[in-house]
């Protein structure tokens, strides 16, 4: 027999209502369309209402990814939540959507690697693919940060957005499907990217919210330096590992962190403008969801080619990193 191969047969995502611009933004905090637009490449984004929370759009999400692959919910062995931003500690977000999606032959659970997540949650899918454990998995990269943030706070407020999206992945034989994944983590620089209070170490307590410390904080100028070497060589390894090389990629679909960040790691690989796709102009920072959100308005618009290769790669919290290459 043949190697069994991940193909992605569906996307989907979904999105809050509600669009915070940073012209709103002016109103609220210390900052100016101009500094922000600057800095990161983010015009808008998207905000939960208070009583909306993630499994309704993770759901909606994967709905809409089992629409396009032809697939019923029953059909599900697997669903997998990237998130950092669960409905609550227990239980798993995963288990929700499954609830809500109907999917009752589906394993849930969630994977917390930040903005790093979906890519660490697409190489376990395929690990289970792979094996034969399962035959369709959703794979799903959703956030409620908005929930989570210091909206006094400029560094951090201006740059994240909620959201969900999500793919469906199914096995079958090549040689379509996921070339290679690569992913990495340093814990020692933990504390570059982080939300301190809330779990077993700081639990939530009247002093930790007093002290502010259910909210994100971030090392912006450090993470950017790492984030770009990082970005580039987990790239590099990944299309490595397809014995491809960067002139074979057809699309270059990151995580929206950055422009600047993003702009450096093409110039690095040599890759002209119109092999990148960015929405984080409209969509902003939406962690784990931000690459399957991308994916999914780039593959609706028509201009994925069957044999395109795409590479997908992220950078965030723990810290973690990684990529993964998929010929469609």
């Amino acid at each position: 027999m043949g190697r069994t191969w991940s193909r992605i047969s569906g996307t989907g995502h979904a999105l809050p209502e509600r669009v915070l611009t940073n012209l709103d933004l002016e109103k609220m905090v210390d900052t100016t369309d101009e500094w922000i637009a600057t800095r990161t490449g983010i015009r808008e984004r998207r905000v939960a209402a208070e009583s909306e929370y993630l499994s309704l759009f993770a759901a909606e999400a994967g709905r809409r990814a089992l629409q396009m692959a032809g697939l019923s919910a029953e059909e599900l062995d697997l669903i997998i939540v990237a998130t950092v931003t669960q409905d609550q500690p227990i239980p798993s977000t995963a288990c929700f959507v499954q609830a809500a999606l109907g999917a009752p032959n589906a394993a849930a659970f969630d994977m917390a690697a930040g903005c790093s997540g979906f890519i660490y949650a697409l190489a376990a899918a395929d690990g289970f693919l792979r094996t034969g454990a399962a035959k369709h998995a959703l794979v799903i990269g959703g956030e409620i940060l908005s929930k989570f943030l210091d909206w006094t706070d400029r560094a951090t407020c201006v740059l994240f957005g909620d959201g969900a999206g999500a793919v469906i992945l199914s096995a079958g034989p090549g040689p379509s499907g996921l070339l290679s994944t690569a992913i990495h983590a340093d814990g020692t620089m933990a504390d570059f990217i982080t939300l301190p209070g809330g779990g077993s170490r700081v639990p939530v307590s009247h002093a930790m919210i007093n002290a502010n410390l259910h909210t994100i904080k971030m090392k912006g100028n450090e993470t950017f330096k790492i984030a770009v070497r990082s970005l580039e060589s987990v790239c590099r390894e990944a299309i490595e590992r397809a014995s491809l090389s960067p002139a074979d990629v057809r699309w270059f679909v990151p995580h929206q962190a950055n422009t600047r960040i993003i702009h450096a790691v093409t110039d690095r690989l040599g890759w002209p403008p119109e092999t990148l796709y960015l929405n984080i102009d409209r969509i902003g920072n939406t962690s784990a969801a931000s690459i399957p959100i991308a994916l999914d308005e780039l593959v609706r618009s028509g201009r994925v080619a069957e044999g395109d290769v795409l590479l997908f790669a992220a950078f965030g919290a723990g810290l973690t990193w990684g990529s993964a290459l998929v010929r469609w």
